[in-house]
């Protein structure tokens, strides 16, 4: 396995030596397992944190010697201190969004089965007296491929819920949504709309009339403005909500993937007036908000907790939702669609190099989202080409999801010093669709293609895209070590990982993903004291029972911010608390988010 450069081994293995000045410490850990997740000291018995920063790690007794009067010693009581877990790549911002509306996901995460229980749980969130004055109904997390129906909801669906109140419902992908006719009617959408470029309309048999179903730059076009007409309140309480339930899974440093220019500045005014309970990197999307890709929001160090990162780039769709861009068809072509159907890329090859350069000119840490392998064959090209012109240097651009990666692929991301942040979650939430009617079995099984990386020496980080899924370390986890679909199938084997390996990609490795492996990612003297601590070791139990296991404190910079309580629920119980429905009558003005502007 390659060794990252930067790893600070004298360091990490000089239990003895303390940092300039930190005589004790503020709090020592022992009394359980500590992975410190560095491979020249992969455990310890203690360590000590003063100042937010690890001061020693190692022998109970050698740490020991850093308690004074005021030092806190914590007994772990055989519980299991890791790192902190770091968001490879998600979307804080939007994860608060997700916990302001109503649950549309399928089991374990939420109870919509079929088209009736989803217009239910659409009818009992609005039912709610906080949300009935609201003049809007929103959803989020359906999946065509859970429902029983096996299609897409439409906007009769919805009508069936309300004809007089605005509803929007958004695809568990994030790439498509369902409107009603009343938000259509808002919204100006009819049967003169034409398709915009990147997406599409879903249309009546035999009309051109909207059925409802929105894809890719469709929905997107619509969604942006409703958004943004939210106040800077309102996207305070959106963050705050987003920043809360990352906590909640060990999360200490958090990613909002694709920034717009509004959020950048949301999170950056919040940590100017108070630091914020985890560090948050945000990379705004380089279509339309390179207005904050610069000073003081573009930073490689954080100001109170916040930072922009670099700038975010997609390519294409979604697989689940069958708008990623495919070299092959897909196995079963979607409703309206043709055999040989492939998918679609979100611009063409010039736009996608003139992109790339941009960012490299720039010096600019670029995310760039492709699902399909023609879409990876587009940015592999444009990384070419532009390296060609602009010459090599470890600019670390990450591959965001490579799902459909090919072999060939892995390998030029190798000599390209391009980094894969896969998303092996795919493997348990649609593993079975994507064998049975995305992919078909043979290109299932090499989804998220681990192996080939691991076999190749390549280092790599897994992720959670929430608010795809829940930001859920313990099923980012679970997935990338076992690559188990709902229906029992393991998906893969070939490319299963080690639960180390599976921890490195959300801890080290991720670490390195964002420059940042001096200061974070493993249990080292040195680094920020960052910490979670589990209810059992992850590398001591059976791999299949990993994602049962519970975070049991979050601790940033040696604080802690997120303490499970005995009888406290999870996070996703958000969802039918009475904190997030006084978070969405704050958020979601009366009919505030539909503009009455016609869609070109």
């Amino acid at each position: 396995m390659m060794k990252l450069p930067t790893l600070t081994v004298a360091m990490g293995l000089m239990t003895s030596m303390a940092l300039a000045g930190a005589d004790f410490a503020d709090t020592i850990y022992s009394g359980g397992d500590i992975v410190t997740v560095n491979e020249l000291q992969a455990y310890a018995e203690a360590v000590a944190v003063k100042d937010g920063k690890i001061v020693a790690v190692g022998a109970r007794d050698e740490v020991m010697k850093y308690q004074g009067k005021k030092t806190k010693v914590v007994d772990l009581q055989g519980k299991t201190l890791i790192p902190g877990f770091m968001d490879a790549h998600g979307h804080v911002f939007n994860a608060g969004i997700q916990a302001l509306s109503a649950n549309l996901l399928a089991a374990p995460d939420g109870q919509v089965s079929d088209i009736a229980s989803l217009q239910q749980t659409l009818r009992d969130w609005v039912a709610k007296p906080e949300n009935k004055k609201l003049g809007v109904i929103l959803g989020f997390g359906y999946d065509d491929s859970q429902l029983r129906e096996g299609r897409h909801p439409t906007r009769q669906d919805l009508d069936a819920v309300s004809k007089d109140v605005p509803i929007l419902i958004i695809h568990q992908s994030g790439h498509l949504g369902v409107m009603n006719s009343k938000a259509f009617e808002l919204m100006g959408v009819n049967s003169q709309t034409k398709d915009p470029a990147g997406g599409k309309f879903r249309r009546e048999e035999g009309s051109q009339q909207p059925n409802g179903v929105m894809e890719e730059t469709a929905f997107f076009g619509l969604l942006f403005p409703m958004f943004a007409k939210l106040s800077p309140k309102d996207n305070e309480i959106i963050f705050n909500a987003g920043i809360d339930i990352y906590s909640r899974f060990g999360y200490t440093t958090a990613q909002e993937g694709r920034a717009s220019s509004s959020s950048v500045k949301t999170m950056y005014g919040l940590a100017q007036k108070n630091k914020l309970k985890l560090d948050v990197v945000a990379y705004p999307d380089i279509q339309t908000a390179t207005d904050v890709i610069k000073a003081p929001y573009l930073s490689k160090t954080y100001h109170n907790g916040f930072r922009v990162g670099g700038a975010k780039l997609n390519l294409d769709g979604s697989p689940q939702g069958k708008t990623a861009w495919l070299t092959q068809p897909y196995f079963v072509p979607p409703e309206g669609q043709k055999q040989g159907y492939a998918g679609y890329p979100s611009m063409k090859d010039a736009d996608a190099l003139r992109y790339v350069e941009m960012a490299f000119k720039n010096n600019w840490q670029l995310l760039t989202h492709v699902n399909g392998d023609a879409a990876i064959d587009q940015l592999i090209g444009a990384v070419k080409q532009a390296e060609a012109k602009l010459g090599k240097a470890d600019r670390r651009p990450i591959a965001i999801h490579a799902q459909t990666a090919r072999l060939d692929q892995v390998e030029s991301f190798k000599e390209l010093g391009i980094m894969p942040s896969f998303f092996p979650m795919h493997t348990f939430y649609w593993g079975d669709w994507h064998k049975n009617s995305v992919l078909g079995v043979e290109r299932a099984a090499n989804i998220s293609p681990t192996g080939w990386a691991l076999a190749r020496d390549m280092i790599f980080t897994s992720h959670h895209d929430a608010p795809v899924a829940f930001p859920d370390s313990m099923r980012v986890y679970s997935a990338t070590v076992n690559r188990v679909t709902r229906s029992g199938e393991v998906l893969g084997p070939e490319h299963r990982v080690s639960p180390l390996v599976g921890l490195k990609t959300q801890t080290l490795w991720a670490a390195y993903q964002y420059f940042e492996n001096k200061s974070k990612g493993s249990i080292e003297v040195g680094k920020n004291a960052d910490l979670v601590v589990l209810s059992a070791n992850p590398l001591k139990v059976d791999p299949m029972t990993i994602v049962d296991i519970k975070v049991e404190q979050t601790i940033k910079d040696g604080k802690p911010v997120f303490t499970r309580q005995a009888d406290s629920k999870n996070a996703m119980s958000c969802f039918e608390s009475d904190r997030c429905y006084k978070l969405a009558s704050h958020t979601l003005a009366a009919g505030g988010v539909f503009p009455h502007v016609h869609y070109q």
